[in-house]
């Protein structure tokens, strides 16, 4: 199969292509300056001639997205649609990669795939706004939500954070009220490609790890896997944090997903997020 990988030196882009490579999969790498998601001709050009085109380019800065909407709604909504059009008329398929935030991260049960998006940031609110358009523009589509998403690619991820706070600090206090599904980039490209390989209905998909922690579980899990002390991270609520650190979006409390339709299509799901951590500690946080 022939894929178009949109966004492909970030950390998500990075793994799905080499994760497509290793099956032997026909693999176009564009990113800045090559593609710009935002020019339709120039979309229609390059995904011509590919069977799947994967849009992992996105606008993830959720503070400054309070600021800039309008930039994060072009780059995560009207890229998406340029994207999803060039798609459908040129016969192939289309992977949109979303997140949690399109939620209100109040539930108290995972959410499902069909649950009413109602994101509280102008990040969720423009991610949201992208899956509507790739669902309207290319009915043949995946939307794959994720979470909590960290890699070996670039300098950011909440492991890597950690690690460089260890070496800083004697304890930490990290967030404990704040739960969600830690998501390896690895674990998430090998399900993607999952889900396209056994022919998976279209529609929305959950692609996060498998459980569910805090933060402050997270913390500590990375403590461990870096051969430290994981009594050095403490926990603090999201109010006593936002008291010291203000932050401009709202975070959800709650983005644990729903993982009952890889079970009901016999497709695998992504493994537990302490499983993925372990696995990912080699490469995430090497020196």
């Amino acid at each position: 199969m022939r894929w178009l990988v949109a966004g492909a030196n970030g950390m998500l882009g990075q793994d799905l292509c080499e994760v497509l490579e290793a099956a032997g999969h026909a693999v176009t790498r564009r990113d800045l300056p090559e593609l710009d998601i935002l020019d339709s001709a120039q979309c229609l050009e390059q995904v011509a001639g590919h069977d799947v085109v994967a849009n992992c380019a996105a606008h993830t800065a959720v503070d400054r997205a309070e600021e800039e909407e309008g930039l994060a709604f072009a780059i995560n909504a009207v890229g998406a649609a340029n994207l999803a059009r060039a798609a459908a008329a040129t016969g192939a398929a289309m992977v949109q990669i979303s997140t949690d935030y399109v939620f209100a991260g109040d539930a108290d049960s995972p959410y499902a795939v069909d649950a009413p998006p109602a994101p509280v940031s102008a990040y969720g609110r423009t991610k949201a706004a992208g899956e509507w358009a790739v669902r309207a523009e290319c009915p043949q589509s995946w939307i794959v939500r994720t979470a909590w998403l960290y890699g070996a690619a670039g300098p950011t991820g909440f492991p890597k954070a950690m690690k460089r706070l260890s070496a800083a600090r004697d304890t930490l206090t990290v967030v404990s009220d704040q739960v969600g599904q830690p998501t390896w980039t690895r674990d998430l490209a090998e399900a993607v490609v999952r889900l396209v390989d056994r022919g998976a209905p279209f529609g929305i998909w959950h692609g996060t790890g498998s459980g569910e922690c805090s933060w402050f579980d997270f913390a500590r899990a990375t403590f461990e896997e870096l051969g430290l002390d994981p009594e050095r991270v403490q926990p603090i609520t999201s109010a006593e944090y936002a008291a010291m650190y203000p932050a401009a979006a709202a975070r959800p409390a709650y983005s644990v997903l729903s993982h009952d339709r890889w079970a009901e299509a016999g497709i695998a799901p992504l493994p537990d997020w302490r499983d993925g951590l372990r696995r990912a500690a080699p490469t995430v946080l090497a020196d």
